[in-house]
């Protein structure tokens, strides 16, 4: 309940304050590539329950047409606007709004699609007894995963043998440590990344 009241607090007051930054990235983004602002995705939420996260849209209109859902380096399927975004992770500022409605948390393990959950059902089945998170032990380590996947051979191959069952494992190691302060100092690093 007490994180639950810190979401629902600092997500409010996020929208209230960073609206202006939200309102420019829309703008930007719509002035310099078709399509809309944000970009809906599915993702297996708490409970195996899913919902469609919220982001900005980085990629060119049915990118998912284009190439597969791994984004791997300098992927040309970025938009110019996008890539700023992304660097800066400013595409990430719409998932507010799912943590305000309750479908992530501020901290907790990030939310996969539906596919990749399937291939570790059993693992999932643990980690979705808590609401995903917009931050987590495995976003700070993967803070650059798409230029480390645009160092593979086979990204998709490299993400799901490798890279999923190591955030797997941090997942439940941040679950394991799961508190207010763990979740504070969690958001603080993360905040200090950013800056970066």
């Amino acid at each position: 309940m007490m994180k639950r009241m810190f979401d629902l607090l600092v997500s409010f007051c996020g929208l209230l304050l960073l609206w202006p930054v939200l309102l420019v990235s829309a703008v930007l983004i719509k002035l310099t590539s078709a399509g809309p602002a944000l970009y809906r995705q599915q993702r297996m939420g708490l409970n195996f329950q899913s919902f469609d996260i919220l982001k900005f849209r980085t990629m060119v209109v049915d990118a998912h047409k284009l190439g597969g859902q791994i984004t791997a380096g300098r992927d040309p399927r970025i938009t110019s606007v996008g890539h700023f975004l992304r660097k800066t992770k400013i595409d990430e500022l719409p998932q507010l709004i799912n943590v305000f409605k309750g479908e992530m948390s501020f901290v907790g393990p990030r939310p996969e699609v539906p596919r990749y959950v399937e291939m570790f059902r059993d693992d999932y089945a643990e980690l979705l007894k808590v609401r995903p998170g917009i931050t987590d032990i495995a976003s700070l380590k993967y803070r650059h995963e798409s230029e480390l996947l645009g160092e593979s051979e086979n990204p998709e191959t490299t993400y799901v043998q490798e890279i999923l069952p190591d955030k797997i494992v941090l997942a439940k190691e941040y679950i394991r440590r799961s508190s207010i302060l763990f979740d504070l100092k969690l958001i603080f690093k993360t905040v200090l990344r950013m800056a970066e």
